[in-house]
């Protein structure tokens, strides 16, 4: 507690817990996008509560990962290799979570090309609160290996780690329900987040056999989709309007007087 209320009565603590929760926040983008696509499969009167609980025991595996420094370590030694590569659990963990997040895609993708709008009973009611609360945790471990390994490698000071990373939670617990409110209201985009998700997924496999993107030009790629879908939705709209009123106008034109024509 001393070492923390240190780190905390100094500029340099302050500047590396600034630094680090907006670190934790840009690689969390992922995390925030499949938390809300997970959510949005149940009642609307449970998301909030599986959101907020799920990145709460999200916020101590983190903290976990940060303490276990030397066990963080040993994650890279080699186990075996497969066609010359050396496959650590590092990799496993990779590819477990890249292959889940695919299938979780693929479905979301299926079901949502199969009712675009979300009006049909696939909706909600085929997942539980306790399977997406236990779900939100687990994947944020995949999610945050790569985050916490560079966080120590930044700062290193376990106090500063550990308060940019509750600081970042409490942010995407806020912001995850604006964000699933807006998916909610652009059906379109949540394809498309969930094309991101899947994108996302099949990285993780790759950076295990280190074929992978850097995520920066993951992000940069989907955001330039989103915006551009974005458009395209305003747009639509727009034709739709149009023709709307182009109709009523028809219809006020057929039923006009004959000496109001």
């Amino acid at each position: 507690m001393a070492e923390f209320l240190h780190v905390l009565s100094t500029p340099a603590g302050w500047v590396g817990i600034l630094s680090l929760t907006l670190l934790e926040l840009v690689l969390g983008i992922d995390n925030i996008v499949f938390i809300t696509l997970l959510a949005s499969r149940l009642p609307r009167s449970q998301q909030a509560l599986a959101r907020t609980v799920g990145l709460g025991l999200a916020v101590v595996t983190r903290i976990a990962l940060l303490t276990g420094i030397a066990w963080l370590t040993r994650l890279s030694q080699p186990l075996f290799s497969v066609f010359g590569h050396a496959v650590s659990v590092h990799d496993l963990v990779l590819i477990a979570g890249g292959l889940f997040l695919m299938v979780k895609s693929v479905r979301e993708l299926s079901r949502m090309a199969a009712d675009p709008l979300g009006t049909g009973t696939a909706q909600v009611g085929q997942v539980s609160l306790a399977s997406v609360i236990l779900q939100i945790p687990l994947i944020d471990i995949v999610f945050s290996l790569d985050s916490v390994v560079t966080a120590i490698g930044v700062s290193g000071v376990v106090p500063v780690m550990v308060t940019a990373v509750v600081i970042a939670v409490v942010i995407m617990i806020v912001a995850s329900g604006p964000i699933s409110a807006f998916l909610d209201t652009h059906p379109p985009l949540k394809l498309l987040a969930a094309a991101f998700l899947l994108l996302v997924g099949s990285n993780l496999v790759g950076d295990a056999f280190g074929v992978g993107v850097p995520s920066g030009y993951l992000y940069f790629t989907m955001l330039f989709a989103g915006i551009v879908m974005l458009f395209t939705v305003r747009a639509a709209r727009t034709v739709r309007a149009q023709y709307v009123e182009q109709a009523r106008e028809d219809v006020r034109r057929e039923h006009a007087a004959p000496g109001d024509r």
